[in-house]
């Protein structure tokens, strides 16, 4: 789903691809809550200049005084109530003194002048309703990320004998929240880890999302079998999804020896990437349906091992970083960006991966993009295991 918080990685790596920076969040909230900026603070004020100047230079009576109505109108949208009624006074005056100095004649000064506090007037009231929305908006937003946070919990960047980097952005930027997911869990049986895909977006997708990783978090730490892990959460989604929802993942192992696990589940296939630099896409050999879609199909998902050596990388991934499209309707080649920015350094390599996929789709994601890239930097070593409490959501 920015794209990035710094679980590296953590959850900076949320902000990478839609949020870049802590600044931009920042100026994002002061919008928020009421404070505009300077910029846009003095337009209103510009344009009750303008229409001043309009009027000196044509000299045009009251042709042009009813057109200082627009500058607390637009001040509604840019500034605060005391803002507004700083623009109607101010436009207020100049249209007096400009009206006085024209001999305009008093009962049609007044006339034209009369609009200016009723509309003043609207405008501070608007003005207020806009400010007390957007804290509850600000408010709301505020949660959203919380939840978020506590959904895609920080990913670490060195897990035992791995290298891990994330990104995720949301279709929901505003909201920083979609239907993506991920998690790695370091457990007694090696390191798990899963990226999915919820059928839908934004909030409707997000209880799916908690369920899924709850389940995976707790599964992956008592399970000695990675299929068992998978089978946990296909028996969750069957109680609890509606007959067309369903996740599409990919689930992997690490086991402390031997080669890597991996249960495809209607997902895209995962990146290899060798310590050469070669990109091999890891097609599932027993193809089985998205998980919560099993009883239609009656297929069952299988085994799939990999030789995993040291320097060898493998990227999780969901379709929003594949099917985003550039302006002539061309999919991001997301194998051949890898085999370009492929490096010792997961993060690094998905901070360029980024930066190409922004700008091959003109610089806006607009479906929830999920990366995880997982490096092995020495032999097998001992991985450290939280407590069976910390291993559930």
């Amino acid at each position: 789903m920015s794209q990035a918080p710094h679980h590296n990685g953590d959850h900076a790596s949320m902000r990478l691809f839609g949020n870049r920076t802590a600044g931009a969040r920042g100026a994002g909230c002061r919008r928020a809550t009421g404070q505009p900026t300077p910029g846009l603070s003095l337009l209103p004020v510009l344009v009750v200049a303008v229409v001043v100047l309009v009027d000196n230079t044509g000299g045009a009576g009251t042709i042009w005084l009813p057109l200082l109505a627009a500058g607390p109108a637009l001040a509604a949208a840019t500034s605060g109530p005391r803002g507004v009624l700083c623009v109607g006074f101010l436009a207020a005056t100049l249209g007096a003194t400009l009206g006085t100095g024209q001999d305009v004649p008093a009962g049609e000064l007044a006339a034209v002048l009369s609009g200016l506090p009723a509309v003043t007037a609207a405008s501070t009231l608007a003005s207020g309703l806009r400010h007390r929305r957007e804290r509850v908006l600000a408010a709301v937003r505020s949660v959203a990320e919380a939840a978020q946070h506590a959904v895609l919990q920080p990913v670490p960047e060195t897990v035992g004998p791995f290298q891990v980097a994330v990104r995720y952005s949301a279709a929901a930027a505003e909201a920083r929240i979609g239907g993506d997911l991920y998690a790695l869990v370091p457990t007694p049986h090696g390191i798990r880890l899963i990226v999915g895909d919820v059928r839908g977006k934004g909030l409707p997708a997000v209880g799916t999302v908690a369920l899924v990783l709850g389940v995976f978090r707790e599964a992956a730490y008592d399970e000695p079998d990675l299929l068992a892990v998978v089978n946990r959460i296909e028996r969750s989604l069957a109680r609890n999804l509606g007959p067309d929802d369903f996740v599409t993942a990919v689930v992997a192992g690490c086991p402390r020896s031997g080669p890597l696990e991996v249960v495809n589940c209607g997902h895209a296939p995962p990146l290899l990437i060798s310590a050469s630099g070669d990109v091999t896409a890891v097609e599932a050999a027993h193809p089985a349906p998205p998980l919560g879609l099993r009883a239609l199909s009656g297929q069952a998902p299988r085994l799939q091992h990999l030789s995993f050596a040291v320097g060898d990388q493998l990227l999780l991934y969901t379709d929003g970083v594949t099917e985003a499209r550039d302006h002539d309707r061309e999919f991001y080649p997301l194998a051949e960006g890898v085999a370009r920015h492929v490096s010792d350094d997961p993060a690094h390599t998905l901070t360029a991966l980024h930066d190409e996929l922004l700008t091959h789709v003109g610089g806006r994601l607009h479906d929830d993009a999920a990366l995880l890239l997982l490096r092995k930097q020495t032999a097998d070593g001992q991985v450290s295991v939280p407590a069976p409490a910390e291993a559930a959501l």
